[in-house]
């Protein structure tokens, strides 16, 4: 007999009885503040996944002993709700970020889950805690779920017990302005054969000891290269791109390929998928090196570089500290005041008008 899977229709209400204040706009800090309710899924292996609750959002029980605590058995993800001129509230392309939680999830032998049900109830705590989406341009509600092994056994096999759980917090702009970046060559984040394109916490933290570093030496993020020809992967959590005139003498716009080292972003994808309708310049996935882009600042036919990601969407790079020395990445040759290049603000313009519902698109879903 099949086990219980996810199922929205037996999905349980808890509401606050504190409901908390809402902040001002300009006071919303990235993951800072969180509102009132959450969303929990308990799941073991002899008994299926349980009825879905919304509940008030607070510290969760957890044995000392399970999975999660012990060997990093975690897989998170990061999306957003947007609140329209209208007042109506979207999804962005919620289903991508289930996706890649369902393939992160498997990679640590997480149970499967109805991804559609699931949707469905992050739908509805959207809806309960609606009033705390914000409403002018440029503000969202980060969605963060959350999938863990609960299991108490110190065992290195598999979690039979998890949680699948998922709170939000309504943020304001991220990078608000150019970002200068520490090319690091000697540390990896991902390499080839490991779980770079996998959304594990355990990817994250042993990046935080060289993320401060750089952050003392007054950078903003790593740039990470691979390898004895620095391959250029990624800007701290974000996909990289660059823009330039290629040796071809061909207008390109050039990311990283999903080659298992790179994470498969939501807004990359995005990105690459706006600049290919647009057909005015060449669009590649494909690798590319630090030598190489210093030879095109050197020839003048690098234009733009940026980082994209759920938290950010779009932002420009202007500086990259490498081999000893700073490097000027050009952001707006007309505007040395800009905070972003010509393209860097086109992308972003359209992505945020489909994000807010200005232009209307199937990668909206409506609560």
């Amino acid at each position: 007999m099949a086990k219980p899977n996810i199922d929205f229709s037996k999905l349980t209400t808890t509401l606050t009885q504190t409901p908390k204040e809402l902040l001002d706009q300009s006071e919303l800090k990235f993951g800072k503040y969180f509102t009132d309710h959450m969303l929990c899924i308990k799941y073991t292996e002899d008994n299926g996944w349980e009825a879905p609750e919304i509940m008030p959002y607070g510290p969760l029980a957890i044995d000392p002993a399970a999975f999660v605590l012990n060997y990093s058995v975690e897989a998170f993800e990061g999306t957003k709700a947007y609140r329209a001129a209208d007042g109506t509230i979207n999804l962005f392309r919620p289903e991508k970020n289930l996706q890649r939680l369902a393939s992160s999830s498997q990679r640590i032998l997480l149970p499967e889950f109805d991804q559609e049900q699931f949707l469905e109830c992050i739908k509805e705590l959207v809806r309960v805690d609606q009033r705390f989406v914000p409403k002018d341009y440029g503000y969202s509600m980060y969605i963060r779920p959350n999938f863990i092994g609960t299991e108490p056994n110190l065992n290195l096999q598999y979690s039979r017990e998890a949680l699948l759980y998922v709170y939000l917090s309504p943020v304001g702009p991220y990078f608000p302005r150019t970002v200068k970046l520490y090319a690091n060559a000697t540390e990896a984040r991902a390499w080839p054969g490991g779980v770079g394109s996998f959304k594990l916490g355990g990817n994250y933290a042993p990046a935080l000891r060289p993320a401060m570093d750089v952050v003392n030496k007054g950078y903003d993020q790593i740039l990470w290269l691979l390898g004895d020809d620095h391959y250029v992967t990624e800007v701290g959590t974000m996909n990289f791109f660059i823009f330039w005139t290629n040796t071809d003498g061909e207008k390109e716009l050039v990311t990283a390929p999903l080659d298992g080292i790179i994470l498969p972003g939501v807004t990359r994808d995005s990105l690459l998928a706006l600049a290919r309708q647009w057909g005015d310049f060449k669009v590649s996935e494909r690798k590319i090196t630090m030598p190489e882009v210093v030879t095109a600042v050197e020839e003048g036919r690098l234009l733009e570089a940026f980082g994209a990601g759920t938290a950010c969407i779009v932002c420009s790079v202007s500086e990259v500290f490498y081999n000893g020395s700073n490097i000027a990445i050009p952001v707006d040759p007309t505007d040395p005041n800009a905070v972003y290049g010509p393209l860097t603000k086109r992308l972003r313009a359209e992505l945020l008008d489909i994000q807010y519902a200005k232009t209307p698109s199937p990668w909206n879903v409506p609560i």
